[in-house]
């Protein structure tokens, strides 16, 4: 049974669907590797309570705005969560906290544990109050580790994992990905990483801690492809993926596109098809391995043929030989691309302050237990009064801790 289900009130102001229907999420996440985690398990049905500070998550004002608080980065990553704004110093703030975690199946922070420790809130401390909760903490950099105790934020990570020099190789020095791709991949790592021990627990009846630490997540994921020679003790080559290297966009008669035969029989089709048939002998392209020797050839090949046709002919040509590629999106117009669009993947969502918004819905599909957009991103402490009665505060001690700033309701 979840926590949702034996505690009762709440369960019924949540939408029932999703594959995680029934599963409560206590959510101490900010920025956006925790939040767009727990965003995703909401997404899927998860009920999720947002623990904020009274000032609230410091990306509430990250990105354009209608209104102070609800900037566009937060609008991201926090739909289909209940915001409670507390400050955890005071005495009272803690005690709700405390008969909040009783009543949930996972926790999930990315404050450093050392704090989470000085609040009262360390993983020991938590499982004394709930022996079934799932503690999912993520993390800068792994806690037997020498940084243990450092901040970490995107770019320092893109730094430390090597992502920003393979980024940076044809400029001769480090660039990052403007993207934050080390909170995203390392928020779904976290995903993960909850689905996975909270099916353990589900086996075992046995509830345990969790880490994601960011550096080692994107370490190890920089060198799926990236070790290269160094793969192999002792080296046997350099590091890096060549043929990544090599992979540019192509300038075509008009404009740009992404043209990427993959295969031998791609390689064969695409020169046959540009009237080049002799380059497939003489780049060897039939063969994987002296292709991959010589990739570099083989692009300068494609990028000296592409000028030759417009982006539209080229595509024509490839899908009739089913040769992957691509014309470029900008980010104005990804949402009107024929597929996206013709998808639904961003749809109109009314807000009761923020007027009409646009957002991408849960892209993972479920068939029988569908994910789906059911609470709108919570402006600051918007559930705090609801919430705080399902615990069974009356409304004179709620409006006594607010007027103490123990609480801030919305």
């Amino acid at each position: 049974m979840s926590a949702q289900e034996s505690k009762g009130p709440g369960a019924e102001t949540e939408a029932r669907g999703g594959p995680l229907a029934g599963i409560r999420v206590l959510d101490l996440t900010a920025v956006v590797l925790g939040p767009l985690a727990t965003q995703t398990l909401g997404d899927w049905g998860a009920e999720v309570i947002k623990i904020e500070t009274i000032t609230g998550d410091l990306v509430r004002n990250s990105g354009v705005f209608r209104n102070r608080g609800m900037a566009s980065v937060f609008l991201g990553v926090n739909r289909n969560k209940r915001s409670v704004a507390l400050d955890l110093k005071t005495p009272e703030g803690a005690d709700i906290l405390r008969r909040l975690i009783p009543t949930v199946d996972v926790l999930v922070t990315n404050i450093r544990p050392a704090g989470m420790a000085r609040l009262g809130f360390g993983p020991e401390q938590c499982r004394a109050l709930n022996p079934r909760m799932v503690f999912a903490v993520a993390t800068g950099f792994g806690q037997d580790g020498p940084h243990r105790a450092r901040p970490a934020f995107d770019e320092i990570i893109q730094a430390a994992s090597g992502l920003a020099d393979i980024v940076g190789q044809e400029e001769g020095r480090p660039r990052f990905v403007p993207s934050l791709v080390a909170d995203k991949i390392t928020g779904m790592a976290l995903v993960s990483a909850v689905l996975a021990a909270l099916l353990h627990r589900e086996r075992t009846g046995e509830a345990q801690l969790v880490e994601v630490p960011m550096l080692e997540t994107m370490a190890a994921f920089v060198a799926v492809e990236h070790q290269g020679g160094h793969a192999f003790t002792p080296p046997i080559g350099e590091p890096g993926y060549k043929r990544l290297q090599h992979r540019k966009p192509v300038p075509t008669q008009d404009g740009w596109m992404t043209l990427l035969p993959y295969s031998s029989a791609n390689w064969c089709a695409f020169f046959r098809a540009a009237g080049r048939e002799e380059l497939i002998e003489q780049l060897s392209v039939e063969d994987p391995v002296k292709r991959n020797a010589q990739i570099d050839r083989v692009y300068a090949a494609v990028a000296e043929i592409a000028p030759g046709r417009t982006t539209e002919e080229w595509l024509a040509l490839c899908e009739a030989h089913d040769i992957p590629a691509t014309a470029f999106s900008t980010i104005e117009d990804m949402p009107s691309h024929p597929h996206i669009a013709g998808v639904g993947l961003f749809q109109p969502m009314q807000h009761p302050s923020e007027g009409e918004l646009r957002m991408a819905r849960p892209p993972t599909r479920f068939a029988a237990t569908p994910a789906s957009i059911r609470r709108h991103p919570p402006r600051l402490g918007e559930h705090t009064e609801e919430v705080l009665a399902e615990l069974g505060y009356g409304p004179e001690e709620i409006a006594a801790l607010a007027e103490r700033r123990a609480i801030r309701r919305g």
